[in-house]
C-alpha cells in the first residue's frame, strides 16, 4: 500500500534527502586515484552523524558500511574496501540517512580521473534518464510510465536497463509501496497519488542488462564485465508533479560543474 505523506512530513524527508546530497559533495571533494572507498565510507559516517542523522544503510538488512560504492562493473551494493581507485574508474555512490523518523535514500557516479570517452557517454546518458523519468512521476500517469521512459531512453542509445534492481517508495521505511522498475509498459502498475515520495534510480549497464551476484552475499555486477551507471533522486509528488528532494549541487560545487538540470523540478529555489 502507497503511503502519502503530509506537507510537514514531505519537508522532513526534503532534510533527510539534503543530508545525503552533503555528503555525496563532501565525497566530491576528496574522490580521486589512491583513495580508498573504506575512507569514503568514514567520511560519510562522520558528515551523517554531524548532521544529527544516523546511516541509513548501516546494518540494514545486515549491511555492513554506511555507503554503497560500486566501481566500474559492479552495479549496486559493493562494499566499501581498502583497494585504492585508479585513473579511469567510474564508481557508483549510494548513500541513505534517517532522521526525524525518514529515511533520505541518493546516488551518484563518479569519474575518477581521466574517464574513457564511451563510459563517459555511459554516465551522462544514465543521468539523462533519471530526469526523463521523474517527468512521468505525476498526476494521472502510473509506475511503469515512470519506467518505460527510462527504458526508452537508454534503449535507443544501445544500453542494457537491469530487472532484477529497481527503485522504490521511501518514508519511515526505507523500502516503501511501490517499487520503481526502470524498465515497462505504459499504462501499468500502480497509480501515483499526491504526497507519495520515491527514489528513482536509473542502473544501467553498458552492455547486457542481465546481471551476477558476488559470493558475499550483496555486490551486483553486469554478467559481460561492462561498465554500469547509476543516479538516484528522492521525488516527492505535490500538487501533482515531481518535486525534487535531493540534489547534485553540492557534488557539482565540488566538481565545478555548473548545472540547471534540476529547475524544472523546484517549486521554490534551493536554499544552501
Amino acid at each position: 500500500m502507497i503511503i502519502p505523506k503530509t506537507r510537514e512530513e514531505i519537508e522532513l524527508m526534503r532534510e533527510s534527502a539534503l543530508i545525503v546530497s552533503k555528503t555525496l559533495g563532501e565525497i566530491a571533494k576528496v574522490i580521486k586515484p589512491g583513495v580508498t572507498t573504506l575512507y569514503l565510507d568514514k567520511l560519510a559516517e562522520e558528515c551523517i552523524r554531524d548532521h544529527g542523522a544516523i546511516p541509513g544503510f548501516l546494518g540494514l538488512y545486515g549491511f555492513p558500511n554506511t555507503l554503497c560504492v560500486s566501481p566500474n562493473t559492479q552495479v549496486v551494493h559493493g562494499i566499501p574496501n581498502s583497494k585504492p581507485l585508479e585513473n579511469g574508474d567510474v564508481i557508483s555512490v549510494d548513500c541513505g540517512a534517517f532522521k526525524n523518523g525518514f529515511y533520505g535514500d541518493h546516488a551518484y557516479s563518479f569519474e575518477i580521473g581521466e574517464v574513457a570517452p564511451e563510459v563517459k557517454k555511459l554516465l551522462q546518458v544514465t543521468k539523462e534518464s533519471l530526469y526523463v523519468g521523474i517527468r512521468e512521476f505525476r498526476i494521472g500517469n502510473r509506475v511503469e510510465d515512470v519506467g518505460s521512459a527510462i527504458q526508452k531512453y537508454c534503449e535507443s542509445h544501445g544500453y542494457g536497463v537491469v530487472r532484477e534492481l529497481v527503485g522504490h517508495g521511501l518514508g519511515r521505511k526505507m523500502h516503501e509501496d511501490p517499487e520503481m522498475p526502470n524498465y515497462g509498459k505504459r499504462g501499468r502498475g500502480k497509480m501515483f497519488i499526491e504526497g507519495m515520495v520515491v527514489a528513482i534510480e536509473p542502473m544501467i549497464n553498458m552492455g547486457t542488462k542481465n546481471v551476477k551476484q558476488l559470493k558475499d552475499g550483496w555486490t551486483i555486477l553486469t554478467a559481460d564485465g561492462k561498465p554500469s551507471a547509476h543516479f538516484e533522486h528522492d521525488v516527492a509528488l505535490i500538487d501533482g508533479k515531481p518535486e525534487i528532494l535531493s540534489t547534485f549541487k553540492y557534488v557539482y560545487d565540488a566538481l565545478g560543474i555548473v548545472s540547471n538540470e534540476e529547475d524544472e523540478f523546484r517549486r521554490k529555489p534551493l536554499i544552501i
